[in-house]
C-alpha cells in the first residue's frame, strides 16, 4: 500500500484493485501452464491457453476473487478452455518431442511414449487422468474442477488407467 501525503499528513491509498489479480496470476500462472501442457503437449499452446484463462478470470475478477478456492476455480476455467480449444481444432498433434523443463520422472523416451498414450484418451480422461495422477488432485476436488459427479470420475480414471495399461503393457508404472 502507497502513501500520499496531503500537508505532512500521510494518508494511505487504497492499492491498486489489479494487485490481488496480479499476485494471483503471478503464482497459479507455472501450474496452469504445466497442466495445460500436460493436456495438449505443446508448450506455445499451452501458454495461450493459459493467458486466455487468465484472461476470462481478470474480467470477472471482482465476482471471481471472492471464491473459497480460486486455485480449484482457475483450474475449472483452464479445463473450459482446453476443452474449447479442442472442438474448435481440426488436427490434432501427438508426435511433438516436447521443450526440455519437464519434469518427466523418467527417461525422455519413457515421457513421450506415455504422452502418445495419453493422447489416444478421450479430451475428459485426459483431463481426469492428468488432475488425478499428474496434479495429484482428490476425486472430489477433478469432479469440482470438470462439474461430473465423483463417481464419474472414479469410473473414467479406472478405464482410462486401463486402457493405458493396455496401450502400455500390465509392468508399465502408471499409478
Amino acid at each position: 500500500m502507497r502513501t500520499i501525503e496531503l500537508d505532512a499528513a500521510p494518508v494511505a491509498a487504497p492499492a491498486s484493485p489489479d494487485a490481488g489479480f496480479t499476485e494471483f496470476a503471478t503464482v497459479a500462472a507455472p501450474r496452469l501452464r504445466r497442466t495445460a501442457y500436460l493436456m495438449t503437449r505443446d508448450w506455445h499452446l499451452a501458454q495461450d491457453l493459459t493467458q486466455i484463462t487468465l484472461a476470462r478470470m481478470y474480467a470477472s475478477w471482482k465476482r471471481v476473487r471472492r471464491a473459497a478456492n480460486l486455485e480449484a476455480y482457475s483450474r475449472k476455467v483452464l479445463m473450459n478452455v482446453v476443452f474449447d480449444h479442442r472442438r474448435r481444432r481440426s488436427e490434432l498433434v501427438v508426435a511433438e518431442l516436447p521443450d526440455r523443463g519437464v519434469d518427466s520422472g523418467g527417461t525422455p523416451e519413457l515421457h513421450i511414449v506415455l504422452l502418445r498414450a495419453l493422447a489416444t484418451l478421450p479430451v475428459r480422461d485426459q483431463a481426469i487422468v492428468v488432475l488425478r495422477h499428474w496434479e495429484d488432485r482428490s476425486v472430489d476436488q477433478v469432479a469440482e474442477i470438470l462439474g461430473v459427479s465423483a463417481s464419474v470420475v472414479k469410473m473414467q480414471n479406472m478405464r482410462s488407467l486401463a486402457r493405458l495399461r493396455e496401450l502400455l503393457g500390465e509392468d508399465f508404472p502408471l499409478a
